[in-house]
């Protein structure tokens, strides 16, 4: 019988903890402590995190890392990017040379920028590397806990151990695709916080949907010239983990990043909306981390630097957001116009030729149907 460990007892852990037990999967959240781990199996749900949802019988929680992390053919790190290191560290070992190692957090560490499975891989033994998954797509957590439908990706740099991850997570409601590029995902899920939180200033500022429309495709040509820059495949951003992802935060009202880009909107600091909600923003410390990035690529990336001027150097946010959607005057910028004509060139040798597929890769059934 498979074994699989969440790190992280919040919103998205937990969901994640459910999904898996409902394969038959026995399941392990660790908590904090005893106090915690008490209340999740007494209550047989996230009462403070994901009220709702009940456990499945094969997902308990517990405070002992050993007894988690105990014979675990999967271990998840749902945690905040501020604290994957530190997570990791504790994790890695208990960690055999067989256990799948699944990010399933989509932010990037503010001192370094470096994506979480850099962080990850950086702690492990080398000989754990090939292990390392991540997991990432249009999924809200309260929605894939109730078992409505969801779609995910999981990248591994191996095809074969994206396969295996998939195996465990995989279900009629949680239906997985599978990638191997980790750049691609790990960046469009970090990406598409930031872009969310320029998003919702321009709602909460009552611009209407012409300008939402504007400013998600242009903030995803962004979030391509970003991810291309550091190795990734164009076509993972107009997929599940890039462009889906960010349509579902973008229109979700359950998206976090969204709600603190209104509440900017309103005239709130970003430290009260951030210490008044009990979940993380990813958007927040990530859109610092891509500034810097983009910085020091020497790319122009004109929605991220508006937004981390919004949240780091007192931009205002009326300003701000019309400039969200501003062309410069002599049209899109040159690395945009480079990367579409590359995306066209890319489609018309890739999709046209038999037997070629997207990043994200159907089951040989589905591409018989």
């Amino acid at each position: 019988m498979s074994r699989a460990a969440i790190v992280g007892s919040a919103a998205w852990g937990t969901a994640l903890g459910i999904i898996l037990a409902r394969n038959g999967i026995w399941t392990k959240i660790w908590a904090r402590n005893e106090e915690a781990a008490d209340k999740l199996n007494q209550a047989r749900e996230n009462v403070v995190y994901l009220p709702g949802p009940r456990f499945p019988t094969r997902l308990t929680a517990t405070a002992s890392l050993e007894e988690a992390m105990d014979k675990a053919d999967m271990v998840i790190l749902a945690v905040p990017s501020s604290t994957m290191r530190l997570n990791i560290g504790r994790v890695k070992d208990y960690l055999s040379d067989t256990t799948l190692v699944v990010s399933a957090t989509k932010g990037l560490e503010v001192e370094t920028g470096k994506r979480m499975s850099q962080i990850i891989a950086e702690e492990l033994d080398p000989r754990l590397h090939p292990n390392i998954c991540v997991l990432s797509g249009p999924n809200i957590a309260h929605e894939a806990a109730q078992g409505l439908l969801s779609v995910t990706v999981v990248a591994a740099r191996d095809a074969a151990v994206a396969e295996r991850a998939k195996q465990l997570v995989n279900s009629n409601q949680f239906y997985v695709f599978t990638s191997t590029d980790i750049v691609g995902v790990e960046l469009g899920g970090a990406m598409k916080n930031v872009i969310t939180l320029g998003v919702g200033m321009v709602d909460g500022l009552g611009n209407g949907s012409n300008a939402k429309a504007a400013l998600i495709i242009r903030g995803l040509s962004e979030a391509i010239v970003l991810g291309t820059t550091f190795g990734a495949n164009p076509l993972t951003f107009i997929g599940l983990s890039g462009l889906g992802d960010l349509v579902v935060t973008s229109f979700s009202p359950l998206s976090r990043n969204y709600y603190v880009g209104k509440e900017l909107a309103k005239g709130r600091s970003v430290e009260d909306i951030t210490h008044s909600m009990p979940h993380v923003a990813e958007g927040v410390s990530t859109a610092q981390a891509a500034w810097q990035l983009g910085q020091r690529a020497g790319l122009s990336l004109p929605i991220v630097d508006k937004i981390y001027k919004v949240l780091y150097e007192g931009l205002d946010v009326r300003k701000a957001a019309s400039e969200l959607v501003e062309y410069p005057a002599d049209g899109e910028s040159l690395e945009v116009t480079k990367l579409l004509r590359f995306l066209l060139d890319y489609l018309r040798v890739r999709w046209y030729q038999p037997g070629s597929f997207p990043p994200e890769q159907l089951d040989s059934e589905d591409r018989a149907g």
